[in-house]
């Protein structure tokens, strides 16, 4: 999993999201999403980041997502991306990850792999609680099946959280309130991060126990949602430039199963992509619809935008413009149900090139030349994904067809339709 560059990726034109990173002001946000072993994914996604010397000031994470933002945050720069190999080769090391891709067909290995992960666990992440009281099935008198001691050793070894905690770089990840059952961000503006509060946005159940945290317990934030953006779009101050990089694990969209084994991996597609497009799409509207009220308040007359309340009711509608940049991974058709829990080291390196490649790919996108410079609202971007890039700018409505910004380079061509 070493630096790699596409050698199918365009030259990147003068105005891209690196020119748009650098603009003054911008705040520049990396949201990833929940989805075990598709994670590697994300760390793909970022080396390419890393390798055009990019940094972020926020980064926020939800159960893996939440892992590979510690990380980032919790090391410097230049270590950043060696410290993800280092817990991704950790994570598909045992003898069940590591078959050869010449030892049998594709499919079959990672369903061998995922059965591996149920019977022995992960190295470094989780281990198969070995209690005689879950024979007695869901009478037992415990709270998971897998006990993750070994990610609290893990984090504790990759991750410097005083770095986290103290470099400047803003830090969030969600959870799930047991005994409420509302959702939490554990802010590094608010608490001092520490593996608890990572374990705690990892914990799936019924495999992983919950985590306590000063008299509470918590889940992993997958079970409310599994992106934190709007969380992110939430806590951002309106009057500055966001830039989010937006990366999703699992796609909304996706071919008619015909098996009973594509069903399940379509359901599991679509219960964990919190609708991806959908939902950035329809939190994209709502800004939008916001700056376009506050343009019609400025119409009013003078004395009347004076008044107390509408100053108020004109500063919350209105907003800096904001950039959504969108990557999702787009299941192979190699992959299979048990793909977030399958870590051999084959499915890993695929998914790690597969990040690396679509985030080269949007860095090189000419669609950037088009973006928003004027004005508030926001502005999405999905320029790795399928019939080359889409853009919905403000003023697109919900449902309305997709906008190309530009045509694609020849050297990128059409993505297949996953």
């Amino acid at each position: 999993m070493a630096a790699r560059r596409d050698s199918s990726a365009p030259e990147r034109p003068t105005s891209s999201p690196a020119a748009l990173a650098a603009d003054a002001g911008t705040v520049r946000a990396l949201v990833l999403q929940g989805g075990g072993a598709l994670g590697a994914y994300q760390a793909g996604v970022y080396e390419a980041l890393a390798h055009e010397h990019h940094d972020v000031d926020w980064v926020a994470g939800v159960s893996i997502g939440a892992i590979n933002a510690a990380l980032i945050a919790g090391n410097p720069p230049e270590r950043r991306v060696a410290q993800l190999q280092a817990f991704w080769q950790l994570v598909s090391s045992a003898p069940g990850q590591r078959l050869p891709a010449w030892a049998g067909e594709r499919r079959l290995l990672g369903e061998w792999s995922a059965n591996a992960a149920i019977v022995a666990g992960i190295p470094g992440f989780f281990t198969p609680r070995m209690d005689p009281s879950l024979l007695l099935g869901s009478a037992a008198p415990v709270l998971s099946y897998y006990d993750t001691t070994p990610l609290k050793a893990t984090l504790e070894r990759l991750v410097d959280f005083d770095r986290l905690n103290d470099s400047g770089m803003r830090f969030s990840v969600g959870a799930v309130n047991v005994r409420t059952g509302n959702s939490v961000y554990f802010d590094n503006r608010r608490v001092r991060i520490g593996p608890e509060h990572i374990m705690a946005s990892g914990a799936l159940p019924p495999g992983f126990a919950p985590v306590h945290i000063d008299g509470e317990d918590y889940w992993d934030g997958g079970v409310v949602s599994n992106t934190p953006l709007q969380y992110v779009l939430d806590e951002h101050l309106r009057s500055r430039r966001l830039l989010v990089l937006q990366v999703d694990l699992f796609s909304a969209r996706g071919a008619m199963p015909t098996t009973l084994g594509e069903v399940m991996a379509r359901q599991k597609d679509i219960q964990y992509s919190s609708r991806t497009r959908l939902n950035t799409d329809v939190l994209s509207a709502n800004v939008n619809l916001q700056q376009a009220l506050a343009g019609l308040l400025d119409q009013l007359p003078p004395e009347r935008l004076q008044e107390p309340g509408m100053r108020a009711l004109c500063e919350q509608l209105r907003s800096a413009p904001i950039d959504i940049v969108h990557l999702i991974h787009r299941a192979e058709n190699w992959e299979h149900e048990a793909k977030d829990y399958e870590f051999s080291r084959t499915s890993v390196q695929a998914h790690w090139a597969a990040g690396l490649r679509d985030m080269q790919r949007t860095l090189g996108h000419p669609g950037w030349l088009q973006r928003q410079t004027q004005g508030g609202g926001v502005t999405t971007y999905d320029l790795a994904g399928p019939h080359d890039g889409r853009v919905r700018r403000p003023g697109t409505a919900v449902g309305q067809g997709a906008v190309a910004a530009a045509p694609a380079p020849a050297a990128v061509g059409p993505a297949t339709q996953r």
